[in-house]
Protein backbone atom coordinates (compact mmCIF):
# COMPACT_ATOMS: atom_id res chain seq x y z
CA UNK A 1 0.00 0.00 0.00
CA UNK A 2 1.00 3.31 -0.82
CA UNK A 3 0.27 6.52 0.77
CA UNK A 4 0.64 10.30 0.20
CA UNK A 5 0.48 13.05 2.17
CA UNK A 6 -0.01 16.55 0.80
CA UNK A 7 1.06 20.06 2.46
CA UNK A 8 1.04 23.69 1.40
CA UNK A 9 -2.48 24.47 0.44
CA UNK A 10 -4.10 28.07 1.14
CA UNK A 11 -5.50 31.52 1.02
CA UNK A 12 -3.67 34.02 -1.26
CA UNK A 13 -4.21 37.03 -3.09
CA UNK A 14 -4.40 37.17 -6.94
CA UNK A 15 -1.26 37.16 -8.17
CA UNK A 16 0.76 35.87 -5.57
CA UNK A 17 2.53 32.23 -5.14
CA UNK A 18 2.17 29.03 -3.11
CA UNK A 19 4.17 25.91 -3.00
CA UNK A 20 2.75 22.27 -3.04
CA UNK A 21 4.68 19.57 -1.71
CA UNK A 22 3.70 15.55 -1.75
CA UNK A 23 5.58 13.22 0.02
CA UNK A 24 5.01 9.29 -1.04
CA UNK A 25 5.91 6.17 1.46
CA UNK A 26 4.95 2.37 1.94
CA UNK A 27 5.50 -0.35 0.00
CA UNK A 28 7.12 1.52 -3.08
CA UNK A 29 9.67 -0.29 -5.81
CA UNK A 30 9.74 2.21 -7.93
CA UNK A 31 8.32 5.85 -8.75
CA UNK A 32 7.21 6.48 -12.19
CA UNK A 33 5.01 9.99 -13.28
CA UNK A 34 4.25 12.20 -10.49
CA UNK A 35 1.42 14.50 -11.04
CA UNK A 36 -0.77 17.06 -9.91
CA UNK A 37 -4.40 17.29 -10.76
CA UNK A 38 -7.07 20.00 -9.67
CA UNK A 39 -11.05 20.08 -9.38
CA UNK A 40 -13.61 22.32 -9.01
CA UNK A 41 -17.49 21.56 -7.53
CA UNK A 42 -19.26 20.48 -10.82
CA UNK A 43 -16.16 20.09 -13.30
CA UNK A 44 -14.41 17.20 -13.70
CA UNK A 45 -10.81 16.65 -12.37
CA UNK A 46 -8.38 18.05 -14.69
CA UNK A 47 -4.55 17.87 -15.11
CA UNK A 48 -2.17 20.60 -13.52
CA UNK A 49 1.06 19.23 -14.52
CA UNK A 50 3.38 15.62 -14.30
CA UNK A 51 6.51 14.77 -14.48
CA UNK A 52 8.20 11.59 -15.18
CA UNK A 53 11.12 9.72 -13.43
CA UNK A 54 13.39 11.26 -16.18
CA UNK A 55 12.15 14.56 -15.49
CA UNK A 56 10.12 15.13 -18.51
CA UNK A 57 7.21 17.91 -17.75
CA UNK A 58 3.79 18.26 -18.89
CA UNK A 59 1.40 21.29 -17.99
CA UNK A 60 -1.83 22.20 -18.72
CA UNK A 61 -2.53 25.16 -21.19
CA UNK A 62 -3.42 27.20 -18.62
CA UNK A 63 -0.54 27.21 -15.86
CA UNK A 64 2.69 27.45 -18.50
CA UNK A 65 4.66 29.93 -17.80
CA UNK A 66 3.45 30.41 -13.73
CA UNK A 67 3.73 26.93 -12.32
CA UNK A 68 6.35 24.41 -12.29
CA UNK A 69 6.66 20.58 -10.98
CA UNK A 70 9.50 19.34 -9.79
CA UNK A 71 10.64 15.91 -8.07
CA UNK A 72 13.35 14.67 -5.75
CA UNK A 73 13.82 10.48 -6.67
CA UNK A 74 15.49 10.31 -3.28
CA UNK A 75 12.70 11.01 -0.79
CA UNK A 76 10.13 10.44 -3.21
CA UNK A 77 8.37 14.18 -3.51
CA UNK A 78 7.19 15.78 -5.91
CA UNK A 79 6.63 19.84 -5.67
CA UNK A 80 4.26 22.32 -7.46
CA UNK A 81 5.35 26.13 -7.55
CA UNK A 82 2.78 28.08 -8.66
CA UNK A 83 3.45 32.12 -9.45
CA UNK A 84 1.23 34.70 -10.97
CA UNK A 85 -1.95 32.81 -9.24
CA UNK A 86 -5.29 33.87 -10.41
CA UNK A 87 -8.85 33.32 -9.25
CA UNK A 88 -9.40 30.67 -11.66
CA UNK A 89 -6.85 28.26 -10.33
CA UNK A 90 -9.08 28.11 -7.16
CA UNK A 91 -9.44 24.88 -6.66
CA UNK A 92 -8.62 21.25 -4.67
CA UNK A 93 -5.14 20.21 -5.64
CA UNK A 94 -4.68 16.32 -5.63
CA UNK A 95 -1.31 14.35 -5.59
CA UNK A 96 -1.15 11.53 -8.32
CA UNK A 97 1.79 9.19 -8.15
CA UNK A 98 2.12 5.62 -10.01
CA UNK A 99 4.92 2.87 -10.66
CA UNK A 100 5.71 -0.08 -9.06
CA UNK A 101 5.35 -1.72 -5.71
CA UNK A 102 6.32 -4.31 -3.36
CA UNK A 103 6.39 -7.31 -3.66
CA UNK A 104 4.74 -7.05 -7.07
CA UNK A 105 1.86 -4.90 -9.20
CA UNK A 106 2.01 -1.67 -9.70
CA UNK A 107 -0.23 1.29 -7.49
CA UNK A 108 -1.78 4.17 -8.53
CA UNK A 109 -1.86 6.22 -5.38
CA UNK A 110 -4.28 9.68 -4.76
CA UNK A 111 -3.43 12.25 -2.05
CA UNK A 112 -6.04 13.21 0.30
CA UNK A 113 -6.36 16.83 -1.50
CA UNK A 114 -5.33 20.06 -0.38
CA UNK A 115 -7.69 23.52 -0.94
CA UNK A 116 -6.00 26.22 -2.69
CA UNK A 117 -8.31 29.48 -2.72
CA UNK A 118 -7.36 32.81 -4.76
CA UNK A 119 -8.84 35.38 -3.97
CA UNK A 120 -8.68 39.46 -2.63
Amino acid sequence: QVQLVESGGGLVQPGGSLRLSCAASGSIFSVDVMGWYRAVPGKERELVATITRGGSMEYADSVKGRFTISRDNAKKMVALQMNYLKPEDTAVYYCNVNGRSLPTGRYDSWGQGTQVTVSS
